[in-house]
């Protein structure tokens, strides 16, 4: 999430179970905002039940690229840890590696070929051997609205670009920030992977951004969607730049922002300043992608052990994951939904039940898309690249014709 950019670890040299010497448990994680803070504490109170020591190592902002380096280094060292928040298409590099841990036996006795999604369990496989456990599933593609801004400027909840345009006019000469946002690269491109799946529907988003088609990313729809993403460019303040996500969620909480671009997790943060959906903030579809989903998926991907004790930990870590209750406890606080069909959503709010719902209808009629933006989509280096494309058109004056040519270039690296 942020949940966004890349690695969570989850360092655990032994983690022994409840019934042996208990073990530490040491984790390497962004979740330092409200909402993520209250989600990871949960997977800690449940691994302390359980027997464990959590040792809580956070890293805030950065999307976990520092993570990353720690796991690689642990990895290389030969000291890998027991599990690591990996995403996408990153599953199956380290397994081309040799370096994860079958946990197959384990995702058997818990059944979870019908407990997830085929979306959500294809991606938690290397060659068709489960080697990660998925702990939730976020919808990116969400537009974020303070109503009391809207109707202080007297502005309608958008459905399309043009309607969004008008909004944002109205705001303005009401002296409310327009759309509240955090000039980081991971930010930029959940902006415009919104755009789009808005601007070129989900069939234009699939060759662009998953099958890395280079004459439809280097072409005309891809010039609109810069095109967007120039006018939106000047409802953003100058202060974005470098802006945390949670603190432009913060605008919007209090007043001073009308809207914001991103994923599922920012609910986390209206809940954990006690804010009702539906009255105090509304969830609605990113211009354009009614019926659409753009889904992140975090989840734990797990490293071979060499001692019998660490193994039978992996497995106790893995269940736990994928257990209802963790997944119920940690996806209220984490603003997401859970990954496991079988959880009740009686507790949950509007915003996560129109998820569930449209993330199901999105999947009957192939709207359900990968976030490339929270690596998802891609290989890493040719996310990176093309990503480094989206930052330097919001930060220069790079015209959007020049960007498509530029982002053609760049869905071809690996």
């Amino acid at each position: 999430m942020e949940m966004k950019r890349l690695t969570v670890a989850v360092l655990a040299a032994t983690l022994l179970p409840a019934a042996a010497m208990a073990g530490d448990v040491e984790v390497l994680h962004w979740w330092t905002s409200g909402g993520e803070a209250k989600s990871a504490a949960e997977l800690k109170k449940m691994m302390t039940a359980k027997g464990h020591t959590w040792k809580d190592f956070a890293v805030a902002g950065g999307g976990g690229d520092n993570a990353m380096t720690a796991l690689k280094t642990r990895v290389v060292s030969g000291n890998p840890p027991t599990a690591a928040q990996i995403k996408g298409p990153a599953i199956q590099e380290w397994g081309a590696e040799g370096v994860l841990a079958d946990i197959d036996a384990v995702a058997k006795a818990g059944n979870w070929d019908k407990q997830l999604p085929a979306v959500v369990s294809n991606v938690m496989k290397y060659k068709g051997k489960y080697v990660a456990a998925p702990v939730n599933v976020h919808r990116v593609n969400w537009l974020w609205v303070n109503p009391e801004a809207f109707k202080k400027a007297g502005a309608t909840v958008p459905k399309t670009w043009p309607e969004f345009f008008v909004a944002a006019d109205k705001l303005q000469k009401a002296g409310i920030q327009p759309i509240a946002h955090g000039g980081q690269p991971w930010q930029d491109a959940t902006l415009f992977e919104s755009v789009a799946l808005g601007v070129g529907g989900a069939d234009y988003y699939n060759k662009a951004f998953v099958k890395l088609d280079k004459a439809t990313v280097g072409g005309a729809t891809t010039v609109k969607v810069f095109e967007t993403m120039a006018k939106l460019k000047t409802y953003i303040d100058k202060g974005a730049a470098g802006r945390d996500w949670n603190l432009a969620t913060a605008m919007v909480i209090n007043g001073k922002a009308g809207m914001q671009f991103m994923g599922d997790w920012a609910k986390g943060e209206f809940t954990a300043a006690g804010k009702v959906p539906g009255k105090d903030f509304l969830c609605v579809d990113a211009p354009g992608t009614q019926n659409a989903f753009t889904f992140n998926i975090d989840s734990m991907a797990m490293f071979q052990q060499k001692s019998p004790a660490a193994v039978k930990a992996q497995a106790d870590l893995a269940a736990t994951i994928m257990s209802p209750q963790f997944q119920e406890v940690f996806n209220l606080n984490k603003g997401s939904i859970p990954a496991r069909l079988d959880t009740p959503l009686a507790k949950f709010d509007v915003c996560a039940k129109k998820s569930n719902f449209d993330m199901n209808a999105a999947a009957k009629s192939s709207k359900l898309v990968p976030s490339f933006a929270h690596k998802m989509a891609m290989p890493s280096a040719t996310e990176g690249a093309m990503v480094d494309v989206i930052s330097q058109f919001m930060n220069s004056s790079m015209t959007p014709k020049q960007a498509a040519e530029r982002l053609a270039k760049a869905s071809a690296v690996r």
